[in-house]
């Protein structure tokens, strides 16, 4: 399977991690456990649960930790913060509620496209008939 440039630039250079991501950018994942404060946040007590399991966000960024390990960046919108998620703590919910913004996309472009040729179509046939 030949990757484009873009899937190319997602795939890990990690031993661990070999295949493609789980998650995409912009995807609506949900924590499936709590993260907590590992002393790296400072301002917040340590051991203190920053994000609850089952709290909602969308995957900003997708890199590596220590080039072994996939993480993504998730922004949750309720709590206003953007954290580092590995894959098992997270679970895509864009399935589960059927909504996947790449086919409305596609969707939206294909109409735009036939109502531009529909649009072009038409300025030919008059400016044919004008002549």
């Amino acid at each position: 399977m030949e990757l484009t440039h873009a899937q190319a630039s997602q795939v890990s250079a990690s031993t661990k991690d070999e295949i493609l991501p789980a998650f995409r950018l912009g995807q609506r994942v949900r924590m499936t456990k709590s993260i907590r404060n590992d002393g790296s946040n400072p301002f917040n007590e340590p051991n203190e649960i920053l994000v609850p399991a089952g709290a909602e966000g969308y995957v900003k960024f997708i890199g590596d930790w220590l080039q072994v390990i996939r993480i993504y960046e998730v922004h949750f919108i309720e709590e206003g913060d953007t954290y580092g998620c590995r894959e098992a703590e997270l679970e895509s919910i864009d399935d589960l509620d059927g909504y996947d913004e790449v086919e409305e996309e596609l969707r939206w472009l294909k109409e735009h496209r036939a109502q531009k040729a529909a649009t072009t179509a038409a300025k030919l046939q008059s400016q044919k008939e004008g002549d």
